[in-house]
């Protein structure tokens, strides 16, 4: 099939943006799902500045590279999350500690993101949404089921003008569903849409290491949401539970092989990739397979350049003839 393979510059934002696509076209990749942070997008001029779209795109070009999707998972995470010290490092540091000014930042940066995603010749937006009921996860001191109900309300009445907006510019929201989301797992993906209605401007952004470790199986996810799947992540974990080590990371820094799980470089790891490219075919996902390169055992530019060629060994198209069609005998 042939789908572009790309890589999420978040985790190469520490690079200015030109430097890090030369050094993608050199890995082997066809384009780049371009970060909001660092240099690599500032979403408002992209929104409002057309000329800084031009040095954007032509950037992208001189080094022979594309781009499906912008990256919004920061400011989007300040939307719906309740403040705390670690939301400032994600927000301007003007509005450190004041989280009514985060917020009302970032709802309108992601406002801007549907300008920006336009303007850059893009129709998905992928990112966090945030979680205004996270912390409350293991119920003691016991959660309410009317918490619960709260936050999904106030997570809808947050993105709903945000959504609004993304439909002016016929762009798609897909949001990575990932511990300290609102939707983190299977059901809590199923009752997000279920509060906006199957609102058809929300999808997710499919990441199969976020789900492997909570003990969900990657491609059964994929095959009951297939028709809100409107990007694709490649990245890999492993679970490495040995009687010691728990699988809520024991506050232990990533990487650490006494952990429970760790991110790992494309096909060092526990995902079954070859059971998601069959699900991607049989929903005729044409899209792009974006790798997410994060291994903290493992140096960044052999693994992407790696993870780029895994990506093209694993994804096979599917058959175009029925394999028992030859068997008669006329």
């Amino acid at each position: 099939m042939a789908r572009p393979v790309t890589i999420f510059s978040g985790q190469w934002a520490d690079l200015p943006f030109e430097k890090f696509c030369g050094k993608v076209k050199s890995f082997g990749y066809d384009g780049v799902e371009i970060a909001c942070w660092g240099d690599h997008l500032d979403l408002k001029k992209a929104a409002t500045e057309p000329d800084y779209v031009e040095e954007r795109k032509a950037i992208l070009k001189k080094h022979g590279l594309k781009t499906w999707a912008v990256g919004t998972h920061l400011v989007g995470q300040c939307v719906g999350d309740n403040w705390d010290p670690r939301l400032d490092g994600f927000a301007p540091s003007s509005l450190a500690g004041k989280p009514d000014e985060i917020r009302k930042w970032a709802i309108q940066e992601m406002k801007y993101a549907a300008a920006a995603a336009k303007n850059m010749g893009v129709k998905v937006v992928t990112g966090f949404m945030g979680s205004p009921v996270w912390a409350y996860w293991y119920s003691f001191p016991q959660t309410t089921e009317k918490m619960i109900d709260d936050a999904f309300q106030q997570i809808v009445k947050l993105w709903t003008p945000i959504f609004d907006e993304f439909d002016k510019h016929g762009i798609k929201f897909a949001l990575e569903v990932h511990p300290t989301e609102i939707a983190y797992d299977y059901y809590t993906a199923e009752r997000l849409l279920k509060e906006f209605k199957n609102r058809k401007t929300l999808g997710f952004n499919f990441d199969p290491s976020h789900l492997i470790w909570q003990g969900v199986t990657p491609h059964l996810f994929l095959r009951d949401f297939a028709s809100k799947i409107y990007h694709v992540h490649m990245k890999d974990a492993a679970v490495t539970l040995d009687g010691k080590a728990g699988i809520l990371g024991s506050h232990i820094t990533f990487g650490d092989t006494r952990r429970g799980w760790n991110f790992r470089s494309l096909g060092h790891g526990d995902v079954d990739f070859e059971n998601i490219i069959r699900e991607l075919n049989a929903m005729n996902y044409k899209g792009p397979l974006s790798v997410e390169w994060e291994d903290s055992g493992m140096e960044r530019e052999y693994g992407a350049k790696e993870a780029c060629e895994f990506v093209r060994k694993v994804d096979f198209s599917p058959s175009n003839v029925a394999f028992d069609k030859a068997l008669k005998s006329d």
